[in-house]
């Protein structure tokens, strides 16, 4: 990570919008946008976000602006935070830097029956029986197995291939975004080096800030939205934070590496090199598309795989099936994902890759693709925060379609690297420290902790205040952890 920070134009707009006007660099073709407060926008410029969100401007056939959300930092090409809409009509290309390594990193929220006074009392059980039954770490592998044939069905057709498994019920692919499944997605252009190192990792939970917390609901601040979605105070709830593992870093790399010297034989002039990318109808642009897509199936299994287990978990602890416990999806969200979603720009409809880099799909009220059980409500939008504050739940709306090409923030946001907490943690322990605060965390290594102790992180209640007050998505209710399993 870049150690100097920001020192380029950021204009005030209002109280959470400021901008990078398209003057500050030869090339740009639109502003940059920042969405946050003044008080975040300090920390925002202590490293190089801003300027990746003034190079993505760059971009050819982007639309509107170069974004980012208040919980923006730096990244691989694009900042973590950043979205951008190209148009293909227009030469817009795709970029793998603008969707991550982790393609389809994104979160989960299951509801259950139970309420605090019911877990509370076996919550170091049911913690140590969700550590000993979900696998985490390293390239760990899991319980489930898919030798290639059968791992390219699952990229094919996402999680409703699992029903035929009895490892999915068709409410869980209803409460998935996209269903579960990106249409396009082509299989055979996964490498096999991608294939060997997804085999085994379907339904892990992985490393870094992945996690599987039980939370409980401890403020509703819209009832309406909070009933519909099944809600109320004081109950408990399990939040999944993975993504496609293994399996698209290699896509992701495979890609990378396939896109050397294309822009230059596309004529596309770039000010940083991570930013590789194609034009959306040519032969690479198609090829990682095909790719990223089957790469973001998996991941969707990968997590409806996660959640199986941990109803499994739950049942054993309670002794109750999970259905007799209500343990149904209350949602999916994905948020490193590049999806072709209709906008209006310029009073026109068009068509568009929008590149959301860590950030949440955030579609309002009456849009078609929001379920139909919340479609008066909007889309759910799922905000984890760090294991020892908070996470949140809100719903989308209008201002998101009219701003942002439907987004909104996808976390808290890191202030600190992973070095930097690994040393800002010496001497002390996490785990203590955390269950000093009634919070029971289990993790494979001291240093999984310690990367994602509460202080490497912005506090989440500061970045879901600027996309609540701008009108991309609405406070719903806030869920805090009792207890956390990581990698």
């Amino acid at each position: 990570m870049p150690k100097d920070g920001y020192s380029g134009p950021l204009e005030k707009v209002n109280d959470h919008l400021w901008r990078i006007p398209k003057s500050y660099k030869p090339g740009m073709r639109v502003d940059g946008l920042i969405y946050a407060s003044a008080a975040l926008l300090e920390l925002i410029k202590a490293d190089q976000a801003p300027e990746q969100v003034a190079n993505v401007a760059f971009l050819p056939g982007i639309q509107h602006a170069s974004l980012a959300m208040p919980d923006i930092h730096w990244g691989y090409g694009f900042c973590i935070g950043g979205v951008c809409a190209t148009d293909p009509a227009e030469g817009g290309v795709i970029s793998p830097g603008g969707v991550g390594y982790d393609i389809n990193c994104g979160v989960r929220l299951v509801r259950s029956n139970l309420m605090y006074q019911d877990v509370k009392p076996h919550l170091t059980t049911l913690v140590e029986e969700l550590f000993r039954q979900v696998p985490t770490g390293v390239g760990r592998g899991g319980r489930y197995r898919f030798e290639p044939k059968e791992l390219r069905r699952l990229m094919a057709d996402g999680p409703r291939r699992l029903i035929d498994r009895e490892l999915a019920v068709p409410s869980d692919i209803d409460h998935t975004e996209a269903r579960g499944r990106l249409d396009g997605a082509e299989p055979e252009r996964v490498s096999e080096r991608a294939l060997e190192r997804g085999k085994d990792q379907c339904g892990t939970l992985g490393s870094g800030n992945h996690f599987m917390e039980v939370q409980v609901v401890d403020a509703v601040f819209d009832e309406g939205a909070a009933r519909t979605m099944g809600l109320e105070k004081d109950q408990v709830c399990v939040m999944i934070h993975s993504g496609s593992r293994g399996l698209g870093y290699q896509v992701c790399d495979d890609s990378l590496r396939m896109l050397r010297g294309v822009p230059e034989k596309y004529g596309i002039d770039l000010p940083d090199r991570q930013l590789a990318c194609a034009p959306v109808e040519s032969p690479e642009g198609e090829h990682y598309l095909g790719a990223m897509r089957a790469a973001a199936n998996y991941a969707w299994c990968n997590r409806q795989l996660l959640m199986w287990q941990a109803r499994e978990s739950f049942a054993t602890v309670f002794g109750r099936p999970w259905e007799e416990l209500q343990m149904s999806l209350v949602y999916d969200v994905a948020h490193n994902i590049a999806k072709f979603e209709e906008h209006t720009v310029g009073g026109r409809l068009r068509r568009l890759w929008v590149h959301r880099k860590g950030a949440t799909r955030a579609f309002p009220p009456d849009h078609e693709e929001v379920p139909s059980v919340y479609r008066r409500i909007g889309q759910p939008v799922i905000i984890p925060g760090d294991m020892g504050r908070a996470s949140w739940l809100l719903v989308g709306q209008d201002g998101s379609m009219e701003q942002t090409f439907g987004t909104a923030c996808h976390g808290a946001g890191r202030v600190m690297s992973r070095s930097a907490a690994i040393k800002h943690a010496q001497g002390r322990r996490i785990d203590q420290e955390l269950a000093r605060d009634g919070i029971i965390a289990r993790a494979r290594s001291w240093k999984g902790l310690a990367e994602e102790q509460p202080a490497a992180y912005k506090d989440v209640s500061l970045v879901v205040d600027v996309v609540h007050r701008a009108g991309l998505a609405k406070k719903v209710a806030r869920m805090r952890p009792i207890g956390v399993i990581k990698g």
